[in-house]
């Protein structure tokens, strides 16, 4: 086979690979939440379908392939459809840029476990990852109802607002490294754990993580859907597939975060002492989803008032102050 045959062969594989293990991943995401957030709150959790409970996944997927799908009546019928697209597929495109595992030989091609290496990767996948915040708004506001139109309004407020505070902690990542790539900030992250950024920007490493759980929806920080609401925020008027498509968008976005993260702050993967660097990778990352989860159970859901006075008052400042140290650091 020829080289251009081999790409284009490889690249589709891998886009394929990338939907079908992440939308599978997304989904056995609920059942492992589920079952940590029993743990957490000393009750059980799925356990009566399947083994440990683990055929819920089957009969949740049931339950959305057959459930009614409603639009409601007087709604902007076409943008209420799309809006739930936009966010799994801008969830979906961000993982493009992001590579997942070190590369391997096989019959004799390096393969590079990445879709699209290209030289502003950060910048793409915040970018496209950023883009989710309009399925949000826009299917709060096509959906006519005064519950959803809020959840919307709070989420473009907080999303908006909260992506200064991840943009700001990035940039002083940047600045150390000197590059955009992905690639370039694992590879700067190589020279053991010391080298790890997380050491190295312990401020930016704190303020992405906040902002990542509002850019994912994550409570105690999610204004979009508060679990205190009788309401479901936005997605109040959805159902069916549509709400799962909401549903999928956000767990990837997590599954991401979650690598991201792990690529910017924890050394990615490079190898540690003598356990391999694709261990490490699944590892770290499995750790940080489990973040997600242990919050949740954990702290108490914010008022929007205390969430966004925390942004503009204490992160902001605390980024810029993080970014002038960084700035003098590397100019001396």
């Amino acid at each position: 086979m020829s080289e251009l045959g081999f790409f284009i062969l490889e690249s589709l594989i891998k886009c394929l690979f990338v939907l079908a293990i992440f939308a599978t991943l997304a989904g056995f995401a609920t059942y492992a939440e589920r079952k940590v957030l029993a743990y957490f709150q000393r009750r059980i959790g799925p356990d009566m379908v399947g083994p440990f409970g683990l055929v819920q996944l089957v009969a949740d997927m049931i339950k959305l392939f057959t459930k009614e799908d409603i639009i409601p009546s007087n709604s902007q019928k076409l943008i209420f459809a799309i809006a739930p697209l936009i966010a799994a597929i801008c969830a979906f495109v961000s993982l493009a840029a992001i590579p997942m595992l070190p590369e391997f030989t096989l019959f004799g091609h390096t393969i590079r476990p990445i879709i699209a290496d290209i030289n502003v990767a950060l910048l793409f996948v915040i970018g496209t990852s950023g883009l989710c915040f309009y399925a949000i708004f826009l299917g709060g506001l096509a959906s006519n109802n005064k519950y959803s139109i809020i959840g919307g309004a709070r989420a473009l407020v907080a999303i908006i607002s909260y992506e200064s505070v991840g943009a700001l902690a990035l940039v002083a990542v940047v600045m150390l490294v000197g590059s955009f790539s992905l690639i370039e900030i694992n590879n700067y992250q190589s020279d053991g754990i010391l080298s790890w950024l997380i050491f190295k920007q312990p401020l930016a490493f704190v303020l992405f993580v906040i902002a990542l759980f509002i850019e994912t929806n994550r409570t105690p920080l999610c204004l979009t859907e508060n679990e205190a609401d009788i309401v479901s925020g936005y997605g109040t008027e959805y159902s069916g597939l549509r709400w799962g498509m909401f549903f999928i968008g956000e767990y990837a976005s997590m599954i991401a975060g979650a690598i991201l993260i792990t690529l910017l702050f924890l050394g990615g993967f490079n190898d540690f002492y003598f356990i391999p660097g694709w261990i490490m990778m699944i590892l770290k990352s499995s750790f940080i989803f489990f973040w997600y989860f242990w919050a949740r159970a954990a702290f108490p859901q914010l008022r929007p008032d205390q969430v966004m006075r925390m942004c503009y008052l204490i992160l902001i400042p605390l980024a810029v102050l993080n970014l002038l140290i960084t700035a003098l650091f590397v100019l001396l």
